[in-house]
């Protein structure tokens, strides 16, 4: 680190992989690229990750609609802690929640309060290779030029693109162009436009309220019609404008707006509503400052996924990530248009979305995640929900460390290690629609004893239930599964898939009443159970007690010789049967979630300080109270 005459700083840093932006994609991306090897920095110009699920904006995560297609992965698994530790869904414990994910995971550097204002690049015939970004940290005054192999824009707006040269689009497409009937006749610059969100709280008294005088002034339903009829669930995503604008450009203009409407809304609802006396006890509880983004430019990969090719169930031999939200489009004029916000065009849930829409076709090091993907307007009004966002983040982080380990960049892993990254993302609790998850071998070379039911479920290589149909063995509290071999082999770890319930899809709220239901730990979770293998004697050894899991995956190392293995859950979060839809034994111990250290104790901090820095003041000042008289 350099200091400069000015007093500003900068520093040069060096990695593998650069993830610019922290939202679900960006988090998710780069836990992914530094589980499997790559280190990590992770860019981001806010204070809290999370983006717009993060307590500045606090949109809910949406993705997938159908039974048992909710997103896995590294998602559920940080909705799996936040459950265990934020049962009251308070979004400063949330911010938490991914502040740890990212802060605490090895190879992972996070860079807080960073802009990214520039790159470097070279250019190889029609190819561009980034060679480094510049970015700006606000909070320290310091400007980082990171150096990398591999970048990946999470940023939702594609930073990189302008700095790089990258070929994007934005707006909507004319009909014609890919033949998608939901699209306008001509192309044009529209987009979906800007929400800022408002959260109340029921209380038990009433909740008296004084718009400021420049709120906008709502004076009948018929100034917001189809948008709120009372509290109407209480979910403002309907406060929104800016699709006649840029979204970028204009940001702050369509901010300023955004705030006159909201505290224009809540004045109309407490104050001159109809049904105003049902919200006598609600109380403001928050309202944001940043607007949450739905749209802007797109980047060109070598596939452009389509309204077609969605409605067609994105049957791709590349998929990587799947949608399943309708093509929810809102009008570009918002909330200034008198009909309908959104129009919900069907989509089938699940398609696939493949690898090709997940780089650049022109810079070569260049990948991306989020709502910044290869597809059309049309096809990006599915994609863009924060729960599709975040496993495409984990598979863009998961090809990223790939093309660290191969040495290529990421046209060369859809040509030569697809295979391997649809693999890992399997094995990392990422399902692909149509595809199986391969078993490990040790798995099939044992003989399988089970109690209860479905043994053969934990082999069929599909870790969720499908529509009226159970994929997961299932038996009583205590009944056991059982891997034995004809003779001892090596095992390095044990892999467990257990049901966190994917019909829950365990969101955070966008309201506060006084008593409701909340997020909690998903009661067909197993809580305790205990791992036993057949020592050299022939005995059942315990060799692992869980107590307290709330995982849904879980990977244990172990580095055993054994002829035998065997489960045996004790608890569960609440039911009274037991589902598991995977146990394994693999030949090595896989990427396991990192170990969060322990604060130690404040007395400690203070014992460790050098004594000078904690001696009394020197007393060099008049005391100030000398001047005045005091009576006795």
């Amino acid at each position: 680190m350099s200091t400069n005459t000015t007093g500003l700083h900068h520093g040069t840093l060096e990695c593998d992989v650069c993830v610019v932006g922290g939202g679900m994609a960006g988090l998710c991306a780069a836990i992914a690229s530094a589980r499997h090897g790559a280190t990590t920095i992770l860019v981001h110009d806010r204070a809290v990750l999370g983006g717009n699920a993060s307590s500045e904006i606090r949109m809910w995560i949406c993705g997938a609609r159908g039974d048992h297609n909710k997103e896995t992965g590294i998602l559920e698994e940080i909705q799996l802690e936040n459950a265990y530790r934020n049962p009251a869904g308070h979004y400063n414990i949330w911010d938490t929640v991914l502040y740890e994910k990212a802060f605490f995971q090895t190879n992972l550097t996070t860079l807080l309060n960073t802009s990214c204002l520039d790159a470097c690049v070279t250019k190889h015939g029609d190819q561009t290779t980034i060679e480094s970004i510049d970015a700006w940290q606000l909070t320290s005054q310091t400007r980082f030029t990171i150096h990398a192999k591999q970048f990946i824009d999470c940023s939702g707006d594609s930073i990189l693109a302008p700095l790089t040269g990258a070929d994007t689009r934005a707006g909507r497409e004319a009909r014609h162009e890919f033949d998608e009937d939901i699209e306008p006749s001509v192309a044009d610059g529209k987009t979906m436009g800007n929400s800022l969100l408002i959260q109340i709280r029921r209380t038990d008294e009433p909740q008296p309220f004084i718009a400021p005088k420049w709120a906008y002034k709502f004076e009948s339903p018929d100034d917001m019609p189809h948008r709120m009829h009372g509290l109407n669930g209480h979910n403002f995503w309907w406060i929104e404008v800016g699709g006649l604008d840029d979204t970028i450009k204009d940001a702050e203009r369509i901010r300023d707006e955004l705030m006159k409407i909201c505290w224009g809304v809540w004045d109309y609802i407490k104050n001159r509503a109809p049904e105003r006396d049902k919200a006598e006890c609600w109380g403001l509880e928050w309202v944001g400052s940043l607007p949450g983004k739905r749209e802007n430019r797109r980047y060109l990969g070598d596939h452009i996924l389509t309204q077609n090719d969605i409605r067609d169930g994105g049957r791709f031999a590349d998929t990587i990530a799947f949608g399943g939200w309708p093509m929810d489009d809102h009008h570009p004029a918002a909330i200034l248009y008198p009909g309908k916000p959104t129009v919900f065009h069907p989509a089938p849930s699940p398609y696939g979305i493949p690898y090709r829409s997940l780089y650049s076709r022109n810079v070569s090091n260049l990948l991306c995640a989020g709502r910044n993907i290869s597809v059309t307007h049309a096809a990006l009004s599915s994609t863009r929900v924060m729960a599709t966002c975040a496993i495409i983040g984990q598979a863009a982080g998961t090809a990223a460390a790939l093309c660290h380990k191969h040495h290529c960049n990421p046209r060369d892993i859809h040509s030569a290690h697809l295979d391997e990254l649809q693999q890992k993302l399997m094995n990392d609790d990422a399902w692909l629609p149509a595809i199986s998850r391969p078993v490990s071998d040790l798995a099939r070379q044992a003989e399988l004893h089970a109690d209860g039911n479905n043994a053969q479920h934990l082999h069929d290589g599909l870790d969720r239930d499908r529509k009226g149909q159970s994929h997961a063995w299932a038996g009583p509290i205590g009944s056991a599964i059982e891997y034995r071999w004809a003779q001892p082999v090596a095992v390095g770890g044990a892999r467990f898939t257990f049901d966190s319930n994917l019909q829950n899809d365990k969101r955070m709220p966008c309201s506060y009443p006084q008593r409701g239901d909340r997020s909690a730990v998903p009661s067909s979770l197993v809580r305790q159970y205990r791992l036993e293998a057949v020592d050299s004697d022939g005995q059942w050894q315990v060799i692992h007690r869980e107590s307290n899991n709330y995982s849904r995956l879980v990977r244990l190392p172990l580095n055993i010789q054994t002829q035998g293995l065997r489960f045996v859950p004790e608890q569960t979060w609440g039911d009274e049967a037991v589902r598991v839809f995977a146990f394994e034994p693999m030949t090595h111990s896989d990427t396991v979630p990192p170990t969060v250290p322990e604060g130690p104790r404040f007395a400690e901090v203070v014992a460790s300080t050098p004594a000078e820095h904690l001696a009394p003041p020197e007393s060099g000042m008049e005391d100030p109270t000398s001047k005045f008289s005091h009576s006795a």
